[in-house]
């Protein structure tokens, strides 16, 4: 049976095979259970699948500090799997923050295609099922959503849709000008639409996050230009926002050269607003 989509988001006229082609790099991956994990980090490591249509559910991975700790939602960039973060979970379990990352549809584990339409609707049923584990789970910390790279998409959609359940925002190597990035990749500008472009733009969506915002960029991305990253800092919504530049990291080397730095950011940005009121 075919994948229900609904061809109601604007995200759908970017679903053309011929724009897809360019966009998604979708990389499958064996399951890797608890076990296998290194033996300091089984205890804190969950498995996660999340329905998000009929025929197709979304796969990930927990790593747990507790049950009163923040709970982070990361959206992963492209090309990688909820796995390639078996070594950065732990350490914000480590830092007191329960942090779950999952895949798209074609990607790790999960089941169907990637589309940009699907990638949008996903993530609501995503974020649903998010906070249906943390209820079953008795997690009762403050949520809080990350994007980086293509994630920055579905994060600022989240945080559109349910301002009042999300505590924070923290989007990491972010694109703000969506038709310049898929030219910049390769699109043939005549596939897009001019007038669609301000309901698919990460900037236009920015300029209504009124929620706290942290914004992580290196000065050297040869994939997505500071300028986005300082674009979005500048138009978000909030006083209360904070930057963070990397200045020797380029798109995939930020843990590289400010691992240190990272953290500490998020660990700030995140603990300081899940603490009680004075």
């Amino acid at each position: 049976m075919a994948e229900k989509l609904e061809d109601t988001d604007p995200s759908s006229s970017l679903d053309d095979p011929r724009i897809l082609r360019h966009v998604f790099y979708p990389r499958k991956v064996e399951r890797h259970p608890t076990e296998t994990a290194k033996e300091e980090n089984r205890s804190k490591r969950i498995m996660i699948s999340l329905p998000v249509d009929e025929n197709v559910s979304i796969e990930g991975l927990g790593y747990l500090a507790g049950s009163s700790a923040p709970n982070l939602l990361f959206f992963h960039g492209n090309g990688e799997t909820a796995y390639d973060y078996d070594d950065i979970g732990p350490l914000f379990a480590n830092m007191g923050i329960n942090f779950f990352v999952t895949d798209y549809r074609g990607y790790g584990t999960s089941g169907g295609s990637p589309t940009f339409s699907g990638m949008m609707k996903d993530a609501e049923e995503i974020f649903k099922k998010f906070t249906d584990l943390l209820n079953e789970r008795r997690y009762t910390g403050n949520i809080f959503v990350m994007g980086r790279s293509l994630g920055s998409a579905p994060a600022l959609e989240l945080c559109r849709k349910f301002p009042d359940r999300i505590r924070g925002l923290i989007i990491e190597s972010g694109f703000a000008h969506t038709y310049k990035l898929l030219i910049a990749l390769g699109v043939d500008s005549r596939l897009l639409r001019p007038e669609e472009e301000a309901s698919v733009s990460n900037l236009e969506k920015m300029k209504k996050v009124s929620l706290p915002v942290l914004v992580i960029h290196g000065e050297q991305d040869e994939v997505i230009p500071l300028s986005d990253g300082l674009d979005l800092y500048r138009v978000a919504a909030t006083e209360d926002k904070e930057l963070l530049l990397m200045p020797n990291a380029g798109h995939n080397t930020l843990l590289l050269y400010g691992l240190k730095e990272y953290l500490k950011a998020i660990n700030s940005f995140v603990h300081r607003l899940s603490s009680p009121s004075p």
